[in-house]
This record gives C-alpha cells, structure tokens and sequence, in this order.
C-alpha cells in the first residue's frame, strides 16, 4: 500500500515555524526598557550625588563662618562684663570729687591720678583687642550707636545733638558691644510763645 501523501504540505511547514521577528522586536523592546531603566538609574544617582556635594559645601562654608565668629566674638560676653570696671572706676571718682572733706586735698589730688592711669590702661588694653569707646558728645544722635534717655533744652545746640553723655558705649570691631546712654539737645520753650498759645486758646473758647 502507498503511503497517504500529506495534501498540503507546505502549510503544514509554515505552522510549525516560530515567528521569530515578532520574537526579536519583543527582545529588542526588553532590552531598550533596560537601558532606558539603567540610564534613569544612573541620572538618578548623579542627581543625588550632586545634591549631597551641594549640600556639603553648604555645611563646610556654616562651619567656616562659625568658627571665624567665634575666633572673632568669642571674647564678646567677656569684654562687655569688663566694661563694669570702666563703670566702677567713673562711679568711684565722682564720688571722690563730691566729697568735701578731701576736696582739693592732696591725697584726692594723688587718687584721681592713679585712676586716670588705671582707666588709661584699660582703655589702651580694650583698644588692642579692638573694643573702642563710641564718640558722642557733640554728635547727632544715631539709633545703632546711642540711647537718649533724656531731653535738655539748649537753643545753642541743633535739636537732636548729644550735650551730655550718661553712660560710655562701646563696639567691638564691627559690632555693637553696648549703646551710649546720652542726653540730646531740643529747642527751648519760650514764656512768650506759651503766653500767646494761651491767650488764643482763651480768646477762642
């Protein structure tokens, strides 16, 4: 007997071969998601990388600054505490010169001298670690140096200047290290104006 012959054999070829361009796009897809994976990773990571260095540079130029501050003012609640020796030195010869038993006395004479020198020597040592006395006498008044604790009528003097200064204030380099407490000039009142403001708020009641 004759074999049975397969009626379509061509077709019988063609199913049992694999589609293999579909196969090839499909791998060629997996492998640009990997590398489109791999290059999100990587961007990712110098992103990062960046912002740490950032970040560090941020933290090293803090550090900087906070140790040249403290190399700077690191004396400042010192140097502000020591100013009570000025104080007590000023307070000390006052009352030295209102006491009338020793006025004009050598021994005062001989004291006010070693306080000078005393008061010199700290000013000179306070001067070298760069802690000055502000200059106030005689100066317009300014917010960021002086305190007015009073007014003191002087029609020689232009409203707002310092006559009298209470307390001594200091810097310390480029800071503030306590206010001068003065007294500023204002104009003088005169009897004659507030005779004629009364007579007009009388006349007008």
């Amino acid at each position: 007997m004759e074999k049975e012959q397969n009626p379509n054999p061509k077709n019988e070829v063609s199913e049992n071969i694999p589609d293999t361009q579909d196969e090839v796009k499909t791998s060629e897809n997996k492998e640009d998601i990997k590398e489109k994976s791999l290059d999100d990773k990587i961007l990712e990571l110098e992103d990062k990388l960046a912002r740490t260095f950032a970040e560090m540079e941020n933290q090293r130029r803090r550090f900087e600054k906070e140790k040249e501050e403290a190399y700077e003012y690191g004396g400042f609640a010192f140097a502000k505490e020591a100013l009570n020796l000025l104080d007590n030195l000023d307070r000390s010869k006052q009352i030295l010169m209102n006491d009338q038993s020793l006025k004009n006395s050598e021994v005062l004479n001989k004291t006010l001298e070693h306080f000078d020198i005393i008061y010199k020597d700290l000013i000179s040592i306070f001067a070298k670690n760069e802690i000055k006395p502000i200059e106030s006498l005689n100066k317009k008044l300014d917010p960021n140096l002086h305190q007015a604790m009073m007014e003191i009528e002087d029609d020689q003097k232009e409203p707002g200047t310092i006559i009298q200064e209470i307390q001594k204030g200091f810097t310390i380099k480029d800071r503030l290290l306590r206010p001068s407490l003065v007294g500023v000039s204002k104009k003088v009142e005169k009897n004659n104006e507030k005779n004629s403001e009364n007579e007009e708020n009388l006349s007008n009641k």
